[in-house]
């Protein structure tokens, strides 16, 4: 099938509710430009670099999302027009992109991500991490970051009864922290190979790559 007609597939699919980041990491503008064509306009990468080449040669009304693990000293290349980073995985992260969006007068929105993985390879905050970095003063103080929800990744297996577990864990903290946040509205989980469980769980966004682009080098 042509790229066109994964897109077209995978939309149909998707609840109104739930929003598609199509993730572009590797592919050549060209690929992204036939995905623009039909509409879509939110992308994700997980290189800041090759983030900010598309975005300098890419039409300006599409919202890019960083949906890697981030340095912090990479948030200066991309504090200027990032729409949403997914992977906040430490508060020294958080402050970095507080000060990179101050300087840029920005305000960028933010997803703290949760380890919810029975793998050592993936990153994230715990619950009491999570709650601890919600309640921290120095935190409150920040004007230039919003905390909009949550992201998780489940753990790569076959074993679909596991992943539905994690992502049930991870929409059950969600829940319990929306009632004291108001801002968290997205959560964040699921991708090509487990993106239906994640919606039956409670996903509102889904990154997907290798189901629209094909699969990567």
């Amino acid at each position: 099938m042509s790229i066109k007609e994964n897109l077209s597939s995978i939309l149909s699919t998707l609840p109104e509710s739930v929003t598609l980041v199509a993730v572009s990491k590797t592919k050549p503008i060209s690929d992204l430009q036939q995905v623009y064509d039909e509409g879509q306009r939110i992308f994700g990468e997980n290189r800041v670099q090759e983030m900010t080449e598309k975005w300098q040669n890419m039409p300006k009304d599409i919202e890019w999302h960083m949906i890697g693990h981030l340095q912090r000293n990479k948030v200066k290349y991309m504090a200027e027009y990032v729409s949403l980073i997914h992977g906040v995985d430490s508060p020294k992260l958080l402050a970095e992109i507080n000060k990179q969006a101050e300087k840029c007068n920005r305000t960028i929105s933010c997803l703290l991500q949760v380890h919810i993985a029975e793998e050592d390879t993936k990153f994230g905050f715990d619950e009491k991490e999570l709650l601890a970095l919600l309640h921290n003063e120095e935190f409150k103080t920040y004007e230039h970051v919003k905390i909009v929800g949550l992201m998780g990744m489940a753990t790569f297996t076959d074993n679909m009864n596991q992943v539905r577990r994690e992502f049930k864990s991870l929409k059950s903290l969600f829940t319990k922290l929306k009632n004291n946040y108001p801002n968290f509205t997205t959560l964040s989980m699921g991708m090509s190979g487990d993106y239906k469980i994640a919606i039956e769980e409670g996903s509102t966004m889904v990154r997907i790559g290798s189901s629209i682009f094909g699969t990567r080098n």
